[in-house]
Order: C-alpha cells, then sequence, then structure tokens
C-alpha cells in the first residue's frame, strides 16, 4: 500500500478533479492545481468539502454556485459518497458512506506507526535548522522550544514524504565567542589559584565580563588540567595574573567553545535532539565561503560600492554615510540593500550568514527551513533575499519564528538556575518534569506564540494538562488490549467492521482517517503545534467512547456474549492507539503503556 492510499481525502479530491475535467475539459492544470479537499468547518456539514467549483468557476468565468451544483451531481453517483451538496458561493459539502470510513482500520493497522507517511515531499531534499544558539553557556528555556519546535518539524516533514538533514550553526565566531574566551580565561586563573579579585579582572578586559555563571567553573579547571600555567603569568601581588591576550586568547576560546558545544550537544539530548550535521561559522570564514559567496553575487551584477540612506526613525550618533560593499537585496523583495563588510574588512553578520547559506545550496538542499526566536523576525526578508539571488530563485526558503517562554510554579515567575544564575536552564526543566512532558508542552501553542510553562500543571493528571490527556488515551487503549490477550493486528484487521455504528464510534473513525491530510496540511504550513493539537481531539474522542461505554454496556470494548462486535471495537481500538503513537513519534515523545 502506497503513503499516497493512506489518505481518503487525497483520494476523494483525485475523483473531485475527474469530475471537473469531466465538465470542463478546457479547464487549465494551475486551476487544478488550487482544488482542495478539506474537512468542513462544522461537522454537521459533512465530512469533507471542496472549493472546486469556486476556483475552477472562476478559471471558466463561470458561476461557481451553478459549477458547484452540477459537480455535487457528479460526486454524489461516486461508490464512496452518500451525500454531496452544493454551498455557500462554490463550495461542495460531502458526506461518505460509513463503510468508507470503517475501511480505514484495516489500512491503519497494516500500515502501523508509518500510517499518515506521505509522498508529498517526493524526496527532495531540506536542510531544518534550528536551536543554534551561541557556544556561550547553558541551553535555556528559549533555546528549548526551538529545538522541540525545530525537531517535531524536521520529524513532521520526513513524513511527509521530505529528505531531511538536521543543522546545527555554531556561532563560534565573532564578539561573543571573544567575551566567552575571557570569561573561561577568569575560571582558569581561578583554578590557579589567582587571589585577583572578578572585578578586578572584570575591569582589565574589553567590554568588562560578560559570562559570570558557574558554568565556567569546570572549564577552567578542565584549562589547567590541560594547559597547566602555561597561559598565565607569576605575579607576587596575586599569585597569577593575565598574560597577554595574543599569548592566552585563541587557545582558550577554541577550547571553551569545544567544551560548551559538549555540553550543548548533551543538553540537546537530554531533550531527545540529536542533530545530522554541525557547521561552524569560524570554518566557513577560514575556508574563504564568504569570498566565494561575494564572489557569485558580484559575477551576477548583485554586488556595488555605495551609500546607504540613515536608519529609519532617530538616527543613532554613530551613523556616517560611509561608502560600503553592499548587496542588492532590494531586486528580491528586501526594504534596503545591505552591507556586506565592516569599516576594517571584515565581514557582515549578515555576509557570514550569507556564506552559510551558500554552503547548504552547494551541498544540494532544495529547501531551506530555520527555526529563529521571534527577536529575528526582521532578519528574514534579507536572508530571503540572498538565498534567492544564490540560488537563481531555485531554493525555497522558510523561517519558523519562536515566542518566549515564561515558566511559573506555583503561579510565580521562575528566573534563577543554579547553574546559569540568571535564567532557567534546559536541564533544570528537564529534571522537573521529564524529557516527554517538555517536548509535548512547547508544542501546545502555535510557535510564534507566547507561552507560559507552568511546572505544577505539566505534571498534574487532569484532562486540562494535555500531555496527560493523549497519554491516558493511549494507556486506556493498551490496557484494553491487553485484557483481550494482545490480538494480533491481522486478526483485528479481519474484523466484522459493520458492528460500528454508534454515532461515538463513527465520530473516532473520522478523525482517524483526517491523520494522512493533517499530516501533510502541518508539514507544507511548516507547524508541528497542529500534531498536538490533532492528538487532543483524537484523545478527547476516545475518552467520549469509553466513557460512553461506561454508562451504556452495549458499546463496551469487550462483550463476553458478543464476539464479533469486541473484534470490531478491539480493531478499533487498535488503530486509536497506532494513530496516537504515529502523532507523537512525530512530536518525539515516548507513548505510556499504563498511567501509575
Amino acid at each position: 500500500m502506497t503513503a499516497q492510499s493512506h489518505d481518503i481525502f487525497a483520494a476523494l479530491r483525485d475523483r473531485a478533479v475527474a469530475a471537473l475535467r469531466a465538465l470542463l475539459p478546457d479547464l487549465p492544470e494551475e486551476a487544478l492545481a488550487r482544488v482542495q479537499m478539506e474537512p468542513p468547518r462544522e461537522a454537521a456539514h459533512g465530512d469533507m468539502a471542496t472549493n472546486a467549483a469556486l476556483v475552477a468557476g472562476k478559471a471558466a468565468r463561470q458561476p461557481p454556485p451553478r459549477l458547484a451544483a452540477a459537480l455535487a451531481e457528479r460526486l454524489a453517483a461516486l461508490p464512496e459518497v452518500a451525500e454531496a451538496a452544493p454551498a455557500g458561493p462554490g463550495f461542495v459539502n460531502l458526506r461518505l458512506r460509513e463503510d468508507v470510513l470503517r475501511a480505514q482500520i484495516p489500512v491503519i493497522l497494516a500500515a502501523g506507526e508509518a500510517y499518515g507517511d506521505s509522498a508529498a515531499g517526493g524526496g527532495r531534499r531540506v536542510n531544518v535548522e534550528y536551536v543554534s544558539a551561541n557556544p556561550t553557556g547553558p541551553m535555556h528555556v528559549g533555546h528549548c522550544r526551538g529545538a522541540v519546535v525545530g525537531d517535531a518539524l524536521a520529524n513532521l516533514l520526513a513524513k511527509a514524504g521530505w529528505a531531511v538533514t538536521k543543522e546545527y550553526y555554531v556561532n563560534d565566531a565573532g564578539a561573543q565567542v571573544q567575551a566567552l574566551g575571557y570569561a573561561a580565561y577568569w575560571r582558569y586563573l581561578q583554578a590557579l589559584g589567582t587571589t585577583m579579585t572578578e572585578e578586578e579582572y572584570a575591569q582589565l578586559i574589553p567590554g568588562g565580563l560578560q559570562y559570570r555563571g558557574d558554568y565556567l567553573v569546570p572549564v577552567g579547571a578542565a584549562l589547567r588540567e590541560r594547559f597547566g600555567d602555561s597561559l598565565a603569568v607569576p605575579d607576587p601581588a596575586h599569585r597569577y595574573g593575565m598574560a597577554g591576550p595574543d599569548h592566552w586568547l585563541a587557545p582558550v576560546r577554541e577550547f571553551a567553545v569545544a567544551r560548551m558545544m559538549e555540553a550543548i550537544r548533551e543538553d540537546l539530548a537530554a531533550l531527545g535532539v540529536v542533530q545530522d550535521v554541525f557547521v561552524s561559522e569560524a570554518q566557513l570564514i577560514r575556508e574563504g565561503m564568504l569570498e566565494r559567496a561575494e564572489a557569485l553575487l558580484a559575477a551576477k551584477g548583485l554586488i556595488y560600492r555605495g551609500v546607504l540612506e540613515p536608519p529609519k526613525g532617530k538616527t543613532p550618533e554613530d551613523w556616517e554615510p560611509r561608502e560600503q560593499t553592499l548587496f542588492r537585496a532590494t531586486q528580491f523583495g528586501d526594504e534596503v540593500d545591505r552591507p556586506l563588510r565592516k569599516s576594517d574588512g571584515s565581514g557582515t553578520y549578515f555576509a557570514n550568514d550569507i556564506a552559510n547559506h551558500l554552503g547548504k545550496i552547494e551541498r544540494g538542499f532544495d529547501a531551506l527551513v530555520h527555526v529563529w526566536g521571534a527577536d529575528h523576525g526582521g532578519y528574514v526578508r534579507r536572508m530571503r533575499a540572498a538565498v534567492a539571488a544564490l540560488s537563481d530563485g531555485r531554493v525555497s526558503f522558510d523561517v519558523v519564528l519562536t515566542q518566549i517562554v515564561h515558566v511559573v510554579k506555583g503561579g510565580q515567575p521562575v528566573r534563577m538556575s543554579k547553574r546559569a544564575g540568571t535564567y532557567v536552564t534546559l536541564r533544570d526543566l528537564i529534571e522537573e518534569v521529564g524529557r516527554d512532558a517538555v517536548r509535548f508542552t512547547m508544542l501546545t501553542r502555535k510557535a510564534d506564540a507566547q507561552m507560559e510553562f507552568d511546572l505544577d500543571k505539566v505534571v498534574e493528571q487532569s484532562r486540562d494538562n494535555p500531555v496527560f490527556y493523549v497519554q491516558y488515551a493511549h494507556a486506556r487503549c493498551r490496557s484494553v488490549l491487553r485484557q483481550a490477550g494482545d490480538p494480533a493486528p491481522a486478526a483485528l484487521a479481519a474484523a466484522p467492521l459493520h458492528h460500528l455504528a454508534d454515532p461515538a464510534e463513527l465520530t473516532l473513525l473520522r478523525r482517524l482517517c483526517a491523520w494522512p491530510r493533517l499530516v501533510e496540511a502541518a508539514a507544507a504550513a511548516r507547524e508541528p503545534h497542529r500534531i498536538a493539537f490533532f492528538l487532543h481531539d483524537l484523545a478527547a474522542d476516545f475518552h467520549v467512547l469509553w466513557n460512553r461505554g461506561r454508562d451504556d454496556s452495549t458499546l463496551r470494548f469487550i462483550r463476553g456474549d458478543e464476539p464479533e462486535a469486541t473484534r470490531a471495537r478491539l480493531a478499533l481500538v487498535a488503530a486509536t492507539a497506532t494513530v496516537i503513537r504515529s502523532g507523537l513519534a512525530v512530536m518525539g515523545v515516548t507513548p505510556v503503556e499504563e498511567m501509575r
């Protein structure tokens, strides 16, 4: 069975397109490409709704309502369709035959967790870059949200048929990494036994001491073990003092970045995030990728020397109208052209990012997807312009922006970390509530919506906690199946499914049938939070059915006096558990077998 055949929405869309071709043989393909088959906004309107008559009517210059009536007549004649009716300005609502819904149960049981796999991506290569935090300190809750969203999105794209590479861009060049080197050197001097105070040291270095968290104490000790006292100078007043930075800054910075990246990888692994590729900004610069990118853009006539207009609003005091090397970003939809070189000749932050993206393009990716913090929203247009210029429009570029997370406990903000000193770390969060709860909760809001992560609610066992609510549904499914002796999926697939006729059973079936379409839609929209929403709705449908069985004995899953009905209901339960596991796998969450 192919991935495409899982999706009854796709199958009915194909039927609608075929009917349109029969009605309008000269209809252009671009109109047919816009035909959609979706769940209606209200369940009372049917199982599916299509915009086919609306898009075709405009293209064929025919009244969409009249075309919808003709299309509904053709669709009503299909063996899968129980009823088809025109609606609104050109939609057609469809109600499927119940046996079509029931027929998806054997499909689900045969496919297992691969149910919902799609060929929509066509095996095209997509690079998903996420986290990419500066290697200057522990991962915090903001990084956590980006890590979960990025990882789930990568999993979602893979399920939708893309060939996915998960990537981390290591920002190991620039002022912040320089500041890390100075901070690590202070911890090194402490490890040697300096009597210099922190403030005395801070006054000796450019920009002061930026990173003061205890997390650098082990780095200082490791530096002492690796280099002894060779990077410091004896000082009678302080026992050990600061040597000239030319002597120690480069090796300390390199050592500190390596240790920070080890810690970051460990933090990500604790969250269940393992990326395929780590790309170093410093290495790209050393390899001349910036110059290659600039030469490529110059060859396309997209580089020039010029003077930018002053920034909009209040002009900064340090702004000066100097001639710069500029990229013609406005040719690709940006607001202004962008500088590539600083006054000292080094690359701007934007230029280094262009080099990074040229590397991705040269590795043959068809699509680039980034997960960035919302504070980078103003950076999207210039990078989209750069990717369009570098790839001649061949490579698509998408950015998912994540908003900040507020951690609360007992109704009060949680602000401090034992390790970092100023923020809640990713490790703190995992140790408090567990990896699966962190991952699921981070996907219960759209990425660009602010989030309140309530530590109390995340571990609460109630229907108000979506993590518990979905896991409880799976645990209930497994409990029923264990009670029945864990029958094989193949045996359940052969059950007489006509016994599934109660409205609550059919509602659950409709939800299961919608999973393949949901995968494709969520992947196309780059919105992994839709998976969490779907699973919550699926769990709600199952819990309703469970409770119906408590109130009405004829709807219980296992009935000794009705073995055939029992087999049919066990098939429905097994299919529900399968789809929950399929969704949780995308989210990177382990399904619970039983609740304690």
